[in-house]
C-alpha cells in the first residue's frame, strides 16, 4: 500500500512538472514572438516541443533505473 502511494506521488510530480514547464514554454514563446514580431508564431510552437522532448528523455532516464 505504501509503495503504491510512493509511485503515485512520483508520477504526480512528473505530471505537474510537465504541465508547469509546458505552460512556461508557451508563455515564453508568446512573449518572444511579440518581441521579434514574426508573421508566423514560430517560437510558441518550437519551445513547447523542445520542452516535451526534454521531459520525455528525462522520464525515460528516470523510469529505466
Amino acid at each position: 500500500m505504501i509503495n503504491c502511494q510512493i509511485d503515485l506521488m512520483k508520477y504526480t510530480g512528473v505530471a505537474s512538472q510537465l504541465l508547469i514547464s509546458l505552460g512556461i514554454a508557451v508563455y515564453a514563446g508568446l512573449w518572444l514572438d511579440k518581441q521579434f514580431i514574426h508573421s508566423v508564431p514560430l517560437l510558441v510552437w518550437i519551445l513547447p516541443m523542445l520542452v516535451l522532448v526534454g521531459n520525455l528523455i528525462k522520464l525515460i532516464k528516470d523510469t529505466s533505473k
